[in-house]
């Protein structure tokens, strides 16, 4: 499962900054970020998932907006031929698009970005809901925001909020960030409380492939890439835009 760590600014000339571990299966081939879909969502950026053609996250930076779609444990009993692949929910959401109350795909937390402020719309298969993230720091894996009960953010979280106040207010903020995602990869990647992933999920291989920074404001939003050298490990190429 994937891991958001989020900033919301209390002051609203400050921008909001997301940082982003993918979690997939390896074999699942996908393509950095680019404009994969010109015709179908003209100035949207992304990662694309190469064998359905959505996005893990989304981006439109002329209308600082932006989305990250992380899986979520589905609670209905419809059957596969009854839903669509989550892929379209990120690109609908960064054209502008929000899911609906009842989005025809499985179970999904969708972080939403725009200039100083954020949500997370989390849909269960059968229940739509939404929250508004409050200034400061958050986390959001495969279960509820800030969720007491996902070992990873009660493990994480306190620093993340630690070094989101630091007061680091140069271009390359996350680099506070990095030392807690370095410490965290010393866990195995099926410790609970890892946030550099290395499992198997129903079968399914879910390792962490890649980190996404973003910085989201009114004067413009920028999205960074680091694909892992070697999936599951913390082996981070330099973020590339």
């Amino acid at each position: 499962m994937c891991t958001v760590i989020i900033t919301v600014p209390e002051d609203r000339t400050a921008p909001v900054r997301l940082l982003a571990v993918r979690d997939e299966d390896p074999g699942r081939a996908w393509d950095r970020l680019g404009a994969w879909w010109p015709e179908a969502y003209p100035g949207v950026i992304g990662i694309r998932d190469a064998r359905a053609g959505g996005a893990w996250l989304a981006a439109a930076p002329e209308a600082r907006r932006l989305a990250v779609l992380l899986n979520r444990h589905d609670l209905s009993d419809r059957p596969d031929d009854a839903v669509r692949t989550r892929g379209g929910v990120a690109l609908e959401s960064a054209a502008g698009r929000s899911p609906g109350p009842h989005p025809p795909t499985r179970g999904f937390n969708l972080v939403e970005v725009t200039a100083h402020t954020a949500r997370v719309v989390s849909w269960d298969g059968l229940q739509r809901r939404t929250v508004d993230l409050s200034p400061g720091t958050h986390m959001v894996a495969h279960d509820d925001v800030d969720d007491p009960a996902t070992a990873r953010i009660v493990r994480w979280l306190p620093e993340f909020r630690e070094a989101a106040s630091s007061g680091a207010h140069d271009g390359a903020w996350w680099r506070e960030w990095m030392p807690i995602i370095e410490r965290s990869a010393d866990l195995p990647g099926d410790d609970p409380a890892a946030i550099i992933r290395r499992q198997t999920y129903e079968g399914v291989p879910s390792y962490s492939l890649l980190m996404c920074v973003a910085t989201v404001a009114d004067d413009g939003l920028d999205v960074l890439d680091a694909p892992f050298t070697t999936p599951g490990e913390w082996t981070p190429k330099p973020l590339h835009r």
